[in-house]
């Protein structure tokens, strides 16, 4: 059982790595992210949400009260940036150029819609509870 545990935990590590290593030898602020495995939940208060597409991945996520969301743009180099942006002024991201990512803290309770910028069809949610 410890084993499986240890392979369980290594197995969470790696698919977290994947998510936001680079490619190729560019800086890091540069680079695409490779985003190909789904990572929602890194632990219990860091959650992250891929942009993918045209579209946020997952586009609606639940998180505790105190929980970081991070939103990393995993679109292919030469893709349109985009960003995160609170519909209510709660938070505003810059551009979002493959590769880059923008992170929020959610101190309080209740239902935070956000959107894309420059693509409003692209939305999501985070409810806080």
């Amino acid at each position: 059982m410890k084993r499986l545990m240890v392979v369980v935990g290594a197995v969470g590590c790696a698919i977290a790595l994947a998510c936001f290593s680079e490619r190729g030898s560019g800086p890091t602020v540069g680079g695409a992210a490779e985003c190909r495995v789904p990572v929602t939940v890194i632990d219990s208060l860091q959650y992250v949400v891929a942009i993918r597409n045209f579209a946020f991945h997952p586009d609606s996520l639940a998180v505790p009260r105190g929980a970081t969301v991070t939103w990393v743009n995993c679109e292919d180099v030469g893709q349109e940036p985009h960003t995160t942006t609170s519909d209510n002024a709660v938070w505003d991201s810059p551009q979002l150029s493959p590769g880059n990512r923008f992170s929020h803290t959610f101190p309080t309770a209740g239902g935070f819609p956000y959107h894309c910028t420059p693509h409003p069809f692209m939305t999501g949610k985070v409810v806080v509870q």
